[in-house]
């Protein structure tokens, strides 16, 4: 078996976790601390996905101290305005609004307090690749 798991590094993970409580209803399914009471892993679960996430240091660096993730991460929803709303009173910031696009989705991106940009996504469309295909090229030209 083989999955890939997000793991993010963050200045604040507590903070962090109450975010992510907030604006995506996770539930943390482990919490781990060094002697320090840093955060060294903690496990969340957002709907079917697992996020990992831990407190920078001297190894790991966070997000923020790039100056952002160049990683989007992309959170699939059934309703991505409310998801919206539910970040932003979290205290996300808006990079693009949620709007619908010409490919078949309702999107749009937010930065989390800790740097990492999320996209949100929502069918509204089924559309064949051909179909797909055509409306970015007519669009993007």
């Amino acid at each position: 078996m083989m999955q890939v798991i997000p793991r993010l590094v963050i200045s604040g993970a507590d903070a962090a976790i109450d975010f992510y409580q907030r604006a995506f209803a996770a539930e943390v399914t482990s919490r781990y601390t060094g002697p320090d009471g840093s955060v060294v892993n903690a496990d969340l679960r957002i709907g079917q996905s697992l996020l990992t996430l831990k407190d920078a240091d001297d190894v790991d660096r966070s997000a923020t101290s790039y100056g952002g993730s160049p990683v989007l991460l992309m959170l699939v929803v059934s309703h991505a305005d409310a998801v919206a709303a539910a970040m932003i009173a979290a205290g996300a910031r808006v990079i693009f609004p949620v709007s619908d696009q010409s490919y078949g989705y309702r999107q749009g991106r937010l930065e989390d307090p800790f740097g990492y940009q999320w996209l949100l996504s929502q069918d509204i469309e089924e559309l064949t690749p051909e179909q797909t295909q055509d409306r970015l090229d007519s669009e993007l030209s």
